[in-house]
């Protein structure tokens, strides 16, 4: 019966070879794997003549003559890797004749007698001293590789250094376990030893040539972690599932107990790989970094402040002094710190197509005029890594500038910085969003002021109106003259107050908190309600007890509040009670001045309570319910803070708003 387990292998490497050529045909590392490849390939469907063939004696001496001369191609992968060598010109043979020397030698002892007597058959295989002289001079070329490998790993830094490591440990490793298996197959006679060795090729060099030619960057030690960690999982699965299927045997029918082991085994797997995953945390500053992210994202609520506290926790995590946030949507491109792209930039369209980039990345993958863009970007902002979030309003790059250590980022590690990007689209977009519904928010206000007061501005125009037409007939009289002068002026400065402060809320602005007197902000506001208040005979009762009234706020947050609790008051008591009124009082507390705002309404429901403050929570048949939800992110962004009291019935409703005072001057 035919084996074509080697045959199969040579196909897969020579394919596997052939896409690592077609991924970068102009890289040297590319062009030595390739024809590695097609060697390991050759050496692969000889072992398959030697093992499925009548001649299996002649073919296996080629096979190992094939092998013979793998050590120097492993060689010239290596120094295609360290040194730029490039294979297809032909002047590395004077670097490398004393290889090609030794695996002459050791080829043509295998069609001697000394390797295989002629008298050996292929059911009672005799191997001679060449055989093994062959086995251990083979083992020295790789000791030989192992060490010209480690001392240039030595002086090599970046990918090279990374891709060196990896193919030294997966190249050898491949080599020694084959040697492993020749010498078990001759020891004990046994065919099935040399049947594995197709295997271990796949198993290894695929994995090995993946790892240092495709646009991921392994790091060796990961790779030998994650193999180490799953061979230890189905081991330990594999014992446990042999005792629980013979404990279910004793005591269950056959059937029952191959369902209650597969279902422990399963169980058993999943718990033991997160606690595997946990202990053996490769990159444990990404669990610390990701929390602090969070942490973040929940606490603070304007897009200044999030990038300002996100750009350290980049640095921290990629132990680099630079680290830059470019954010923005709506056809404007992104913008951060000193760096700008316009939405038309080439760098911002290879970036949607790429998603991320390193420089190892784009050094492994064919050239083309969008990544050579995105190379100069990133030599020009000294980048290691760029990584882009695109959401549904925001387009996020978060790059990393290059690590003290100088060693590239590894694709785990892109991994991770891909999750932080996608932490900080998720808050900024948020902060996106509110900017908004704050907006939205001021030009409700607005237009629920406007109607008020264009009947508070039409009485001083019509005492204008009234003073022009008398003026000509009353010109000559100085009485007159002075008191229409001085009413103008009043009347005029009453009205540009009114409109001044009517367009200071439609402004979209950032709040920046400042000393402001807390109580003229207060009047000023209440200008505002008061139109309202007597339009609905509401009365307004105010009592300012605060002294000094120095606070650390925004006056148009501070006004933008207070408008909102006023309204929303004014809306509770219309036509709910007799005599509606509307208090508004400050105090001091020991965390600041106390502003609040309460009415004789009938109070709001226990059920809503616990939402008051979130978005949508509202009892109103008009609007959004959106003004509590805003107030409280403004006045948090602001370092204040709103509550409202225990409902009790018949008692209205009062809310309460803290703001921080300044520290006392010395």
């Amino acid at each position: 019966m035919l084996n074509w387990t080697a045959s199969f292998a040579a196909a897969i490497v020579a394919l596997t070879g052939g896409l690592i050529f077609w991924s970068n045909p102009t890289r040297a590392v590319n062009r030595a794997v390739l024809t590695c490849s097609l060697h390991i390939a050759a050496w692969l469907f000889a072992l398959h003549l030697a093992v499925n063939t009548a001649d299996g004696l002649i073919w296996l001496r080629w096979t190992c003559a094939i092998g013979a001369f793998t050590p120097l191609h492993f060689w010239l992968v290596k120094e295609s890797i360290g040194a730029g060598l490039d294979i297809f010109d032909l002047r590395w043979l004077r670097r490398a004749w004393s290889w090609g020397v030794v695996a002459a030698l050791l080829s043509a002892l295998c069609f001697t007698n000394f390797f295989i007597p002629v008298h050996s058959t292929p059911t009672s295989r005799l191997y001679g001293w060449g055989y093994y002289v062959f086995i251990f001079g083979t083992l020295g070329l790789y000791g030989a590789l192992f060490q010209s490998a480690y001392r240039d790993i030595t002086t090599l830094i970046g990918s090279r250094k990374l891709e060196l490591q990896v193919w030294l440990g997966g190249g050898c490793a491949t080599a020694i376990a084959i040697l492993a298996l020749m010498v078990l197959g001759a020891l004990t006679h046994d065919h099935s030893y040399i049947r594995l060795q197709p295997l271990v090729v796949l198993v290894y060099y695929a994995g090995t040539a993946y790892a240092i030619t495709t646009h991921r960057i392994f790091d060796a030690r990961y790779i030998l972690q994650v193999g180490m960690r799953k061979i230890a999982l189905v081991l330990i699965v594999a014992t446990v599932a042999y005792g629980v299927d013979q404990v279910f045997d004793s005591l269950v029918s056959e059937s029952i107990a191959f369902v209650l082991t597969t279902a422990f085994v399963l169980w058993s797997g999943a718990t033991l790989d997160a606690w595997i995953n946990r202990r053996l945390q490769f990159y444990p500053q990404a669990a610390h970094a990701r929390a602090a992210a969070f942490e973040i994202a929940r606490r603070a609520a304007r897009s200044e402040e999030l990038e300002r506290e996100f750009l350290p926790i980049l640095k921290g995590w990629g132990q680099t002094e630079y680290a830059v946030i470019l954010s923005g949507g709506g056809g404007g491109g992104v913008r951060g710190g000193d760096v700008e792209l316009a939405e038309d930039s080439p760098v911002l369209a290879a970036m949607r197509e790429l998603h991320w980039v390193t420089p190892e990345r784009l050094m492994r993958e064919k050239p083309t005029p969008l990544r050579d863009v995105v190379r100069q970007f990133l030599a020009e902002h000294k980048l290691g890594a760029l990584v882009a979030e695109i959401g549904p309003a925001l387009t996020v790059l978060v790059g990393v500038g290059v690590p003290a250590s100088r060693r590239p980022f590894t694709y785990p590690q892109v991994t991770q910085l891909m999750e932080l990007a996608s932490i900080f689209e998720s808050a900024l977009e948020r902060a996106l969003y509110l900017l908004k519904a704050q907006h939205a928010e001021q030009l409700a206000t607005v237009g629920l002021l406007g109607a008020s007061l264009a009947h508070e501005i039409r009485n001083p125009l019509v005492t204008i109106k009234t003073f022009v037409h008398l003026l000509p007939q009353h010109h000559g009289d100085p009485a007159f003259r002075e008191k229409f002068f001085r009413l103008i002026g009043e009347e005029v400065s009453r009205i540009d107050r009114l409109t001044v402060q009517l367009l200071d809320l439609a402004a979209p602005r950032v709040y920046a908190a400042q000393e402001v007197p807390l109580h003229s902000v207060l009047n000023s506001s209440l200008e505002l309600v008061t139109p309202k208040a007597n339009d609905r005979a509401v009365r307004i009762v105010t009592e300012f007890r605060a002294a000094p009234d120095l606070v650390l706020t925004d006056p148009t947050a501070a006004r933008q509040v207070l408008l909102n609790l006023c309204f929303n008051a004014i809306q509770a008591v219309d036509g709910r009670t007799a005599e509606p009124w509307l208090k508004v009082s400050t105090r001091r507390v020991p965390e600041g001045v106390e502003l609040a705002v309460a009415d004789n309404g009938p109070g709001i429901a226990p059920e809503i309570m616990p939402r008051l403050f979130q978005p949508f929570a509202s009892t109103k048949t008009s609007g959004f319910g959106l003004g509590l939800a805003i107030c409280s992110d403004i006045l948090s962004g602001l370092g204040a803070s709103i509550t409202v009291d225990p409902p009790q019935p018949g008692c209205g409703a009062t809310f309460r708003v803290i703001f921080p005072c300044p520290p006392p001057t010395s």
